[in-house]
């Protein structure tokens, strides 16, 4: 399983669409940010529209021919859509069906029942990270959205206070522990042991979602102290139905895409066989798609049905969850496309060569790689495969720990500092109702926080063991 993701994703490389120096690709990057944040903050353009000009403008700056350009753009634009952009969809569907049938309100109520005060946000870092063990970032956000936001509002808390940590617990499973691909990726490209890589990841993900979670929200609600966004609130319906779903149904409907790619996972791990019918099956059913339909076709007979609705009902809230999210769809969809365009201008293989005359410890040069991709590219894949490739030879002098710690600093890395290139800054932005200043100094931060935090843990162990 792991061999065949590096195949895939080495199969996305292409040769560079301009054969410019390093130094005009360079400018041409900062002027293309700062083309989509002027657009954005000065001149209040929507982020669709902002990040289209963006990626013309870094391809003209770099001297890419225009229709290679515009190629790039709407690749990566389709790319995220068709992988994104159906797991929004099917996520919005289940959180409207939470929302409408009062299974939202149940898990609410019996959260904000067992814990309150300052325990919440230790409660969504907790939930965050377990759901997030097994879950592509973007699902986990899909399916954490509607209870988040819930929480925040019913329990009069500030949205960073609890939105943070679950963010935290979600990107640093994503990072650092597998059976996540970006770290799988990095195990297989670098010959690491799983299971110690495992162990030392949750070793490294425990302290870190600490701090860049529940610790760092206390700043983030001072520095950005807003309420729940109506316009992406689930509104509460409870008091027009006589039933709601019991906790135990609801539970069991969210948990289901957790379960079912949890399960792909460990088959991939135990069974390692691409033609065992097992694998297949499990391939199919813990695939991100199947997993989320089969949780809303799920929750319509456990959450639909409790509540009284009918057929017409269910198709109601069907085509009602859809409506809200078309923005979110295509303004994450053009953050791909500019990340594509980032990428087929060269700017990853520039990093690359260029950090091939460092000079610096085999860990720290591997984290430095991951980030300075990270930062030019918005991809975290692309920079846990890209890194990964370039330091693997080093691996072949470390010890079974190093190896593993390799691929840990790899990880940290790969999560610095998501800004305006990164698909997920606008999903959060979005979501969250933000201004691009306000997902700076929140979600930024917060990713900056675990990647340095996980990058120096991971240097510290490599002291010890």
């Amino acid at each position: 399983m792991t061999r065949l993701s590096v195949e895939v994703l080495a199969a996305d490389a292409v040769a560079p669409i301009t054969s410019s120096g390093h130094a005009r690709l360079g400018i041409a990057v900062l002027l293309g940010i700062a083309v989509i944040v002027l657009l954005i903050t000065t001149f209040k353009l929507h982020a669709f529209l902002a990040l289209t000009i963006g990626s013309l403008a870094l391809g003209a700056f770099a001297g890419a021919p225009l229709d290679k350009v515009i190629t790039s753009f709407t690749t990566g634009l389709g790319a995220t859509v068709a992988g994104v952009g159906v797991l929004i969809a099917l996520g919005s569907v289940l959180g409207k069906l939470l929302a409408d049938s009062g299974g939202a309100d149940q898990i609410v109520d019996t959260i904000l029942a067992k814990a309150g005060g300052r325990a919440m946000p230790w409660v969504m870092v907790l939930i965050a990270s377990v759901i997030g063990l097994p879950l592509f970032f973007e699902v986990g956000i899909v399916l954490l959205i509607p209870v988040v936001l819930m929480v925040a509002k019913r329990g009069h808390y500030s949205l960073m206070r609890i939105g943070i940590p679950a963010l935290a617990g979600l990107s640093v499973m994503h990072g650092l522990v597998p059976p996540h691909p970006g770290p799988l990726v990095a195990i297989d490209a670098v010959h690491a042991n799983l299971g110690l890589t495992l162990a030392l990841g949750v070793l490294v993900a425990i302290p870190t979602v600490i701090i860049a979670g529940p610790l760092f929200s206390k700043v983030a609600a001072r520095w950005v102290d807003v309420q729940a966004p109506d316009r992406m609130l689930p509104q509460r319906p409870s008091e027009e139905l006589e039933d709601r779903p019991g906790f135990g149904a609801t539970l069991v409907t969210i948990l289901l895409p957790v379960v079912l790619m949890l399960a792909k996972a460990l088959v991939d791990v135990v069974v390692d066989d691409p033609a065992h019918t097992v694998q297949r099956v499990f391939d199919v059913i813990g695939s991100p798609l199947i997993a989320l339909l089969a949780a809303v076709i799920v929750g319509m007979f456990t959450l639909g049905r409790p509540a009284g609705f009918t057929r017409e009902r269910l198709s109601e809230t069907v085509e009602k969850s859809l409506a809200p999210i078309a923005g979110i769809l295509l303004i994450v969809g053009a953050g791909g496309g500019f990340k594509q365009t980032l990428i087929d201008c060269g700017v990853g293989q520039m990093i690359l060569e260029i950090s091939k005359d460092w000079s610096i410890p085999a860990l720290l040069l591997a984290w430095l790689i991951a980030v300075a991709i990270r930062l030019a590219t918005g991809s975290a894949t692309v920079a846990t495969v890209s890194a990964a490739g370039l330091v693997a030879p080093l691996a072949a002098d470390m010890s079974t720990a190093h190896t593993a710690l390799l691929v840990l600093a790899i990880g940290a890395g790969s999560l610095f500092f998501s800004h305006v290139n990164d698909a997920g800054f606008w999903l959060v932005k979005e979501y969250f109702g933000l201004s691009v200043g306000q997902t700076l100094k929140t979600w930024s931060v917060m990713e900056t926080i675990i990647s340095v935090v996980g990058g120096g843990l991971v240097l510290l162990l490599s002291l010890v063991i």
